[in-house]
């Protein structure tokens, strides 16, 4: 008669297993406890709730499961083998939420937690390494996950929670997004060693109309800044390669596959020239972002605060 009642409250097979979840997962704490001492009196006390509410607890969750998970003995209990074989994944999922709290505390501690960062690929050879070194001078022990992507990825990124922070170019300018200007970086025509402009020290993009470019994909700000400084110089760029990496087409450059207008490279490259841009002005702003009315939680506030700090100054 006792398990008819309890399953007439049970939920229906073609409920969502969230609804299961949503009923079953404010008890399972409970439950262990009553497992692990076999008294409800005694598990109530460790628990710190009353007897009544810790009573009136296994019953619903027996009564939700349809199942009988304690065979009872006054004011003792023992936990039938329906009972077992729930306890055993009832652990395992308290240690896993266990481990999961202990892990988003870690996060956030504001001595050792950590920040996911986000930057530009061609900002991974210098910009970043002496970012974080001078950061960490005052905060040795804050730790970095690192994330190096195009600006469109990475702002996607941001939006799923994924980043705190991003240095990226363009400077977005989104109603979801908080982006702050740092610093601006000039872009360089990047021709063959051999290349007939390769004596000159500077150029007007207007004069290399005619010449076949290698670029960054669609999506990514360097390819965007490139377009328009082209459009703003009256012409649209012949593109023959289209690549991921800076570096890699100033590969292509000294191979003489193309020109590019690029940003300055960490280490000199041989089988190039790189000659300064006089017109249209060549350069690309660099910003970081994070979601509006996100919180921040110690470290990464205070590397925002840091980042901040170095205003007109990040590229030195």
């Amino acid at each position: 008669m006792e398990h008819q009642q309890r399953s007439a409250g049970r939920l229906s097979p073609s409920s969502d297993t969230e609804d299961m979840t949503m009923l079953l997962a404010p008890r399972l704490a409970y439950f262990a406890g009553v497992a692990r001492t076999e008294h409800v009196t005694r598990a109530a006390q460790e628990l710190e709730v009353p007897q009544s509410t810790l009573s009136r607890a296994m019953a619903r969750l027996e009564q939700d499961l349809g199942v009988d998970l304690f065979a009872r003995h006054g004011r003792t209990v023992s936990l039938t083998p329906a009972g077992r074989t729930f306890l055993t994944s009832v652990e395992r999922a308290l240690a896993e939420i266990r481990r999961a709290a202990d892990e988003v505390r870690a996060d956030a501690d504001p001595t050792t937690g950590k920040v996911a960062f986000g930057f530009l690929h061609t900002m991974g050879a210098e910009t970043v390494p002496g970012l974080l070194h001078a950061f960490r001078a005052d905060h040795p022990r804050i730790r970095f996950s690192l994330v190096q992507n195009y600006g469109e990825a990475m702002i996607e990124k941001l939006r799923a929670g994924e980043l705190d922070l991003c240095l990226t170019s363009p400077v977005p300018d989104a109603p979801d997004l908080v982006a702050r200007r740092l610093d601006e970086q000039k872009l360089r025509l990047v021709v063959p060693a051999d290349h007939p402009l390769a004596t000159r020290r500077r150029i007007r993009l207007a004069e290399v109309a005619d010449e076949t470019f290698v670029t960054l994909e669609p999506g990514y700000g360097l390819r965007r800044i490139t377009d328009d400084l082209c459009k703003e110089a009256g012409f649209k760029p012949r593109i023959a390669f289209e690549g991921e990496e800076a570096e890699t087409l100033r590969g292509l450059v000294a191979a003489g596959l193309g020109v590019a207008l690029l940003p300055p490279p960490a280490f000199p490259r041989p089988g190039v020239a790189e000659l300064t841009v006089t017109a249209p002005r060549a350069a690309r702003e660099i910003g970081v972002a994070w979601l509006e009315g996100h919180p921040d939680t110690p470290p990464v506030a205070a590397f925002k605060k840091f980042l901040l700090s170095r205003r007109g100054s990040l590229l030195t």
